[in-house]
């Protein structure tokens, strides 16, 4: 059994879509991020970096539990557990890795900052919001590219990093992107949007999911509170 702690963000969902696709049976506990959980002493136990998601694994590789953090980590890993996701050969598993990180490194942090200064941001700045809106579009169109020469980003197979970065794409609107710009993307996003697994897998805390309306979620979210020594 798999022990999921996660909200129903986009990094959550990551995680949320590979446990369905691989069919492994795992339980899932809410990390209000709005609410503070994420700082809670049992949760940093396996998070050490207060973020979601992270799982614990009761039958780890040597047959004892294993707790992971960093939601790229955690896609790895249930790919070597079941063998799925993952190429096999060399170089196709390179090819997959490297578009993992793509989205790790860049489709992340930046579709997040965009999100960020768009909606949340308590002022608005008009560089800031330029900055990460003009990076967005970039990097879509860097997928674009990729995804008009093969069927899923890392080539002919669906794979993690597909899982990645599908997620992160659901509020393009938010970020400033018009799907309807980048044609292969769009075909692409809405192909793996059929995928039953992937349906299950969005609607997983979905229903405990609020807006951040207070000034508490904003401050775990945003302000002091996480910057906090702990």
């Amino acid at each position: 059994m798999i022990d999921v702690y996660s909200w129903a963000t986009p990094n959550g969902h990551k995680v949320h879509i590979m446990l369905e696709e691989c069919g492994l049976s795992y339980m899932v506990h809410a990390v209000d991020i709005g609410a503070g959980d994420q700082f809670k002493p049992e949760f940093l136990r396996i998070s050490p970096n207060n973020k979601i998601p992270a799982i614990v694994d009761s039958e780890g590789p040597d047959g004892r539990p294993i707790s992971l953090f960093e939601s790229g980590a955690i896609l790895i890993y249930l790919a070597g557990k079941t063998g799925k996701f993952l190429p096999h050969d060399v170089r196709g598993k390179y090819e997959t890795l490297q578009w993992l990180m793509f989205q790790m490194g860049g489709v992340g942090p930046m579709l997040g900052q965009a999100h960020h200064f768009r909606l949340y941001a308590p002022e608005k700045i008009d560089y800031a919001i330029q900055r990460y809106s003009n990076e967005a579009k970039r990097l879509y169109s860097v997928m674009d590219t990729q995804l008009s020469r093969n069927a899923y980003i890392a080539g002919a197979e669906y794979t993690i990093a597909d899982i990645a970065i599908w997620p992160w794409l659901r509020s393009h609107k938010n970020q400033g992107i018009d799907l309807g710009e980048f044609k292969s993307v769009k075909r692409w996003f809405d192909e793996i949007a059929e995928r039953p697994a992937v349906q299950r897998g969005i609607e997983v805390l979905a229903n405990l999911r609020r807006p951040l309306v207070d000034d508490k979620a904003r401050d775990n979210l945003f302000g002091q509170t996480q910057y906090q020594r702990r």
